[in-house]
């Protein structure tokens, strides 16, 4: 049996990038996945690819910042697999400029779909998640839910150009903290996941010199002058904040999922399975014991 067998997963902005690879994994481990994206095509094409093999997924179209997106994509799932198990915040872009240059529409474009819309989902995963909790603890049994938050070591540490950006996905932080300790007697775990520089389009457009993508309609400017070649691969960084139903620090992304754990409320900087890793500033192989003082690693 597989580990999220009879889970259902909502992934948002999996058409494309991290989100794809997040609700195939994700349907690979037995979960049924609710699929969203911005555009029709790659929905469809995620959700082909995934029952083609056998796994089961529906999409869900839209942009997830329309203001009734979040009641849409939770519907979706309950309409089509009755029940939300596992909430996963993925979709955004970025729309850069220096702080005087930039424009009230860029500011609350990052603002909306990398803060607003994330809550937006939550509070209408809420009522269901709430409501399933007490029955379950009523006729006492232990399930546990996850909600797993896409943020950005820009948001971690601020990066020149993205002001908007930066402060949306440090917001997304802040969101999880607070959501860790609200749901935690619902027994939902609810993480943060802070990825580096990541092979998508986003930054692959960057290589051929053409900083732009489009979004709705308008060509939006991401990262100028980013040279990939520059960049050396990166050990995923998780800033996790736990309840006490949370997870164990090992084991990383699979345990981010596993189902039953039980640790004190915590943070910690969580590794991938199976790295061997050296800290990148004083090259020792080890966790250093404050995961303020250091989260980025190098590959031994």
């Amino acid at each position: 049996m597989n580990k999220l067998e009879g889970k259902v997963a909502l992934v948002s902005g999996s058409g494309r990038g991290i989100g794809r690879a997040i609700a195939l994994k994700l349907a690979t481990e037995g979960a049924r996945v609710v699929v969203n994206d911005l555009d029709a095509e790659p929905a469809q094409e995620t959700v082909e690819a995934l029952r083609a093999d056998g796994l089961e997924a529906v999409a869900c179209v839209g942009s997830v910042t329309d203001a009734d997106f979040g009641n849409q994509f939770v519907q979706c799932a309950l309409d089509n697999f009755g029940a939300v198990d596992i909430v996963v915040n993925n979709a955004g872009y970025t729309w850069d400029n220096v702080i005087q240059k930039m424009s009230d529409e860029q500011w609350y474009a990052m603002i909306d779909v990398h803060m607003t819309a994330p809550f937006r989902i939550l509070r209408a995963a809420s009522g269901y998640i709430r409501e399933s909790a007490k029955k379950e603890a009523a006729e006492g049994r232990e399930v546990f839910r996850k909600i797993v938050n896409i943020s950005s070591i820009a948001g971690l540490y601020g990066n020149p150009g993205q002001v908007g950006y930066a402060t949306a996905k440090m917001g997304m932080v802040g969101m999880t903290q607070t959501l860790s300790k609200e749901w935690g007697r619902y027994k939902v775990n609810v993480n943060c996941v802070a990825f580096g520089v990541i092979s998508t389009r986003l930054v692959q457009v960057l290589d051929s010199g053409d900083a732009t993508i489009d979004v709705e309609g308008h060509e939006k400017q991401v990262i100028e002058g980013l040279d990939l070649r520059r960049f050396r691969p990166r050990v995923l960084v998780i800033e996790a904040t736990l309840p006490e139903s949370g997870i164990t620090c090992h084991d990383a992304w699979c345990r981010l999922f596993k189902w039953g754990s039980t640790t004190p409320t915590k943070r910690y900087v969580l590794l991938p399975r199976r790295s061997s890793v050296r800290c990148c500033r004083c090259r020792h192989r080890r966790i250093p014991s404050s995961p303020l003082r250091s989260r980025i690693y190098r590959r031994a």
